[in-house]
């Protein structure tokens, strides 16, 4: 079996369309996160009926809220990373 020049442009342009494909799924994985961020946040933290600017009490609540949500996303993603090393490893 030989390989031409059209058998490798065209292996050469899937793996550039996976990856794109790759970086796309990962900008909407982030997108959506951030919609949910928003989300949770603002189900908890505003209240009262929004007004032009934010009280003190409910901008303090949105930035833990905030904090919050990365932390654990980052905890969580460790913990995964954590657990694929040690399968990797068996």
């Amino acid at each position: 079996m030989s390989l031409d020049l059209d058998d490798l442009n065209t292996s050469s342009m899937d793996k550039d369309l996976q990856d794109f494909l790759v970086i796309e799924q990962q900008k909407a994985h982030f997108q959506q996160q951030i919609h949910r961020l928003n989300e949770i946040c603002w189900d908890k933290c505003v209240t009262d009926k929004p007004s032009s600017k934010l009280d003190s009490r409910t901008e303090g609540c949105l930035n833990n809220c905030v904090d919050r949500f990365i932390d654990a996303s980052l905890a969580i993603t460790q913990r995964f990373a954590q657990l694929i090393q040690k399968q990797s490893m068996n």
